[in-house]
């Protein structure tokens, strides 16, 4: 692994400093990430609620309302399909709770991944209108491409609006109400707060807007409801869909969060207690993409999401109980399933695609359900993009994982002739094709990451955000740090630099993978180190290292103790290597 350091000019690192009243290893990571203007400094540090623009600003959101306000009025019925992963899920539990706070009394679908396919497919559709003709559809988290089904709907005389923030594969206009800031955004848009909402983003935007709408004709429900109060829903899609937690992401996470740590909401408390997330105690998007989001993925992977969504909308807490253990032993189940392939993944590359600058692999018995978290661990693994699919009939279907720097959509909208839908953002997507058409799409990709490169991917490569001293590593700094997040897409955690550290013991191996370590600081403090899955390198004693790390608090009887996670060591070198 390289390491990357550039460093920055001390005297602008020390002016702003000052004049924003931080440390200076904070001020070096604000001007690291392009934020050393004070306004920049200071909305990042202290992102508010107020700091949410107009929702009418975000195109269609002003006609979605009226919408909603109409169907409101007439007492209609409303059918919402949502799409079955994290943000699909909270999308339809966000707006059908708050529409039925309003009145309404939405019925709501989720695809089944085995029956329906993906999105708002026809399979899907027909199913969610077996309960009744609504006068009204509303499609989350998908729709943006389906002109065809959209046009179905618009035939039976059903009024459509979707929410999606997928990007567009086909310049054809759907019918319909479309809310994707992706999509026809409008002058300006590209920069503007809210152009990467992810689709419960853009529902809490809705809400805002017909909440406004309501209440400018004192309707008493409407200020009856405190949105606010549902961020813990728009946090946990926001996490889970790998969106960049900048502008009004970053806002509704860094709330979101801390509303979840102590929610009220019956199926968030059951789901928080079975995946080992403590109610009161800090919760980090790691909770989310790692303990609480799989959960809810795991029912769409290998039964029906619609559970996740029955589980967020119950006030009926034994009901809650039930279902979240339910959820807990379907991700049991996909653990099992994941491992196996991954570790078939992980052997065909080393066999045939080790040299791939971009991987497509393909097997006949892998379940298209969980190779899109395969996806994930092979792209991390092997530091290049990689798409794993599974058998489907006569399709291959599957997702695709990215690196940063190489954004999938592009890649993908140059090899569409190989396929026969895909969509998605750029370190994510799904994608669908023909299996006659694997080797002819898979010599594409590779050509295509190539092109997008300029080159095949290199050494995997570590980017140090600044340089500490072993005493510079305090509760003051992790105070500081705080204030940085939630890390994620867009806000990475920074990985500080120690340099020539010496480990006076040898460290600990536990569980096989893992290793303790303790190091001390020139004033004979003393602190604790985890290495995670790095058992197979353990760093020698008595010479001098450079340690790549995070810094974490860890929890634990009670306590909060801070903590040193190791991403990477070598052999102690000159400042400049």
């Amino acid at each position: 692994m390289h390491w990357n350091y550039h460093p920055l000019a001390p005297a602008e690192v020390a002016e702003l400093s000052k004049r924003a009243g931080v440390s200076p290893v904070l001020a070096e990571l604000l001007l690291r990430s392009g934020r050393g203007r004070d306004d920049d400094a200071s909305q990042f540090l202290r992102p508010a609620l107020a700091g949410l623009a107009d929702p009418f600003l975000v195109p269609n959101v002003a006609e979605g309302a009226e919408r909603l306000h109409r169907a409101i009025a007439k007492g209609e019925k409303v059918t919402v399909l949502g799409d079955y992963d994290v943000d699909g899920v909270t999308s339809t539990a966000l707006l059908v709770t708050v529409l039925r706070r309003l009145g309404l009394e939405p019925s709501f679908v989720v695809p089944r991944r085995s029956e329906d396919g993906y999105g708002l497919s026809r399979s899907a559709i027909d199913r969610a209108l077996e309960a009744g003709k609504p006068e009204l559809f509303i499609a989350l988290d998908c729709g943006t491409n389906s002109h065809e089904e959209v046009a179905y709907l618009a035939s039976l005389g059903i009024d459509v609006i979707v929410v999606d923030h997928h990007r567009s594969t086909d310049p054809q206009t759907a019918r319909g109400i479309l809310i994707n800031p992706h999509v026809n955004p409008g002058e300006g848009a590209s920069a503007e707060a809210w152009r990467h909402l992810c689709t419960v983003g853009l529902v809490f935007k809705l809400m805002h807007g017909l909440l406004k709408r309501l209440r400018a004709e004192n309707v008493p429900a409407a200020f009856a409801i405190r949105l606010r109060d549902h961020l813990d829903l728009v946090a946990l899609g926001t996490v889970a869909d790998l969106v960049p937690l900048t502008g009004e992401n970053r806002i509704l996470a860094k709330h979101g969060l801390r509303i979840l740590q102590q929610t009220h909401r019956p199926g968030l408390r059951a789901l928080m207690d079975v995946a080992g997330v403590k109610l009161g105690q800090e919760i980090l998007p790691v909770d989310i993409s790692y303990r609480m989001g799989p959960r809810i993925n795991a029912s769409g992977r290998l039964a029906d999401a619609a559970l996740s969504v029955e589980l967020l909308v119950s006030e009926d807490s034994r009901f809650c109980f039930e279902t979240a253990r339910q959820l807990d032993l379907f991700n049991r189940e996909r653990q099992e399933i994941e491992r196996e392939i991954t570790e078939q993944a992980e052997r065909l590359i080393e066999e045939r695609f080790a040299s791939d600058p971009g991987i497509v692999l393909f097997d006949e018995a892998w379940h298209p359900g969980v190779v899109g978290i395969v996806a994930g661990r092979v792209t991390r693994k092997y530091n290049r993009p990689c798409i794993v699919l599974g058998s489907e009939g006569l399709f291959a279907k599957g997702s695709g994982r990215s690196i940063d720097g190489i954004n999938l959509v592009e890649v993908l909208a140059s090899c569409s002739e190989h396929l026969t839908s895909w969509g998605g953002h750029p370190m994510a997507v799904g994608v669908s094709l023909e299996k006659s058409r694997l080797e002819a799409f898979r010599a594409h990709f590779r050509g295509a990451i190539r092109e997008h490169t300029g080159s095949d991917i290199s050494e995997q490569r570590l980017e140090i955000a600044a340089w500490l001293s072993l005493g510079q590593v305090r509760e003051e700094l992790m105070d500081e740090l705080d204030a940085l997040h939630p890390f994620g897409q867009g806000n990475p955690e920074p990985v500080f630099g120690v340099r020539e550290v010496v480990l006076r013991q040898t460290p600990e191996v536990f569980k096989e993978q893992h290793f303790r370590f303790w190091v001390e600081n020139d004033s004979g403090r003393r602190l604790h180190g985890v290495a995670w899955k790095m058992a197979n390198r353990l760093p020698p004693c008595q010479a001098p290292l450079d340690l790549a790390v995070q810094l974490h608090w860890n929890h634990f009887n009670g306590r909060k103790l801070l903590q040193i996670e190791l991403v990477d060591w070598r052999l102690a070198q000159k400042p400049g290597n």
